[in-house]
């Protein structure tokens, strides 16, 4: 066992060349060009042997490797520059005591710094740029933001100093007495139709609750007929004259309901219309007002330079809330006509249908008001049109 180990000891000890036999160069000198030989052209299997027991042995120890296939070492030079090369023979002898060799400082600086140089900043910049995007929106965002809600707050504060004065006299406005006669006029008349819509349905309710009741009255009278022999043709007589004239209070129901609904459309949705234009109108005057009354404070005062570019700005706020109080004022007195044209036209026609149904159906001339229904285009709703079907109460 001793003899064993001591030969291992003495193996590990030899130099071998580049053919796997024992020489007698000098140890420096043969083991770095056969060192440099390997890097350069890489070992050459076919030539090496491995020796295999101890110092010595007999010629059945050697086994030919010229069997062995395996990777070609290539020869990296940019690895020369970044590792520490000992002295081939204490080289191997550290390596055959199985000692670790540490990369040098000056080569593990150089890696650190060609991986910065490579990876560091650009690295840095993929994480920070969105980063610094997303905070410039968001600044951006948040300055737009305080640019609007100052400029609301220099506006409100401008004209409710505006209606104040105007409140207590002490300002002047801008008054179009002809427009402004034209706006009253139009909301007297809102007001009347909106009286006369209350009324017409009212009369519908109550118009409809008595064609209902003659409805069930003229059932009454029809079941009486039967039940009553003897005054059968009493009961029979007032059942037929119940039921048509809730047949006629139904085609009166249509007029009166189609009535109802021009009326409608005219109050709420034309003539309101024009009224929020007219609001529209009524708030661009306020903002003129108040911006000229500024400009005028600005003009009396001292002209130096400061004021003299406060006076430029206030000059152009004044004369876009000029422009825009113009527009307006066309686009209110444009409706008015229009709106005076149609109310004309609607109502002329729907007096006329209201009078005509009326007339006919005291007259209890029945052919006459289904003609007036079928003048103004009524159509009249099938009985139980607005019960909801089978399918829709499911």
């Amino acid at each position: 066992m001793t003899d064993s180990i001591m030969s291992k000891a003495a193996t590990m000890e030899i130099p071998i060349n580049s053919n796997g036999d024992t020489g007698s160069l000098p140890e420096d000198d043969s083991l770095e060009q056969d060192l440099q030989q390997v890097m350069v052209s890489g070992p050459n299997l076919n030539e090496t042997s491995i020796v295999s027991g101890g110092y010595g042995g007999t010629a059945e120890g050697i086994i030919p490797t010229s069997s062995i296939k395996g990777p070609g070492i290539r020869y990296n030079p940019t690895m020369l520059g970044t590792r520490r090369v000992l002295p081939l023979g204490q080289d191997l002898r550290l390596k055959s005591r199985g000692a670790h060799i540490s990369p040098s400082q000056s080569a593990a600086s150089r890696i650190a710094s060609q991986a910065e140089a490579l990876t560091g900043p650009n690295m840095h910049q993929s994480l920070s740029s969105p980063a610094v995007t997303a905070d410039e929106v968001n600044r951006g965002v948040a300055v737009e933001k305080f640019d609007i809600v100052k400029k609301w707050g220099i506006n409100t504060y401008k004209c409710t100093k505006q209606m104040i004065s105007e409140r207590f006299g002490r300002g002047s406005r801008t008054v179009d007495l002809e427009l402004e006669a034209q706006i009253d006029v139009l909301r007297d008349t809102k007001r009347k139709y909106e009286n006369i819509l209350r009324l017409a349905r009212a009369l519908t309710n109550h118009f409809y609750s008595m064609v209902q009741t003659q409805r069930a009255l003229g059932d009454t009278f029809s079941d009486l007929s039967q039940k009553s022999p003897e005054l059968q043709d009493e009961f029979g007589y007032n059942a037929e004259t119940q039921k048509l004239l809730c047949k006629n209070g139904e085609t009166l129901l249509g007029a009166i309901n189609f009535f109802v609904s021009s009326i409608n459309t005219l109050v709420n949705k034309t003539m309101e219309d024009t009224l929020m234009t007219v609001k529209m109108y009524e708030n661009a005057r306020l903002e003129f007002d108040a911006y000229r009354a500024d400009l005028e404070e600005l003009n009396m005062g001292p002209r130096d330079a400061v004021t003299l570019t406060r006076i430029d700005t206030a000059q152009q706020q004044f004369q876009i809330h000029k422009d825009k109080y113009e527009r307006l004022r066309s686009d209110v007195t444009i409706k008015l006509k229009f709106l005076e044209e149609n109310k004309v036209k609607v109502m002329h026609k729907q007096l006329l249908l209201f009078h005509n149904a009326i007339s006919a159906y005291f007259a209890g001339n029945q052919q006459q008001l289904e003609q007036t229904l079928k003048q103004f285009n009524v159509k009249l709703k099938p009985p139980g049109a607005d019960k909801p079907s089978w399918l829709e109460e499911q």
